[in-house]
């Protein structure tokens, strides 16, 4: 785990203390479930993006990729 120092208003601090007490749970566990929660349900765009598809006018299996990509290398290594 790494170490984060975040400062609370006083009356947050409170809160948490009584929650804390109440619950049996650590301060520290609230605070990381709290973080947790917020970002699990952000509305944030992620990055994950699909890639750009383009469309060459024909379709290709993969054994087909396979075969084009092997002949390239061949005549890309065959150059040297």
């Amino acid at each position: 785990m790494a170490k984060t120092t975040v400062y609370l208003p006083h009356e947050l601090e409170l809160r948490l203390e009584a929650e804390a007490s109440a619950t049996g749970v650590s301060k520290a566990e609230l605070v990381r479930r709290g973080f947790a929660m917020l970002l699990d349900t952000s509305d944030r765009p992620d990055n994950d993006a699909p890639l750009p598809v383009f469309r060459s006018g024909r379709t290709r299996d993969a054994a087909e990729m396979r075969d084009e990509i092997y002949q390239q290398i061949k005549q890309r290594s065959g150059r040297r």
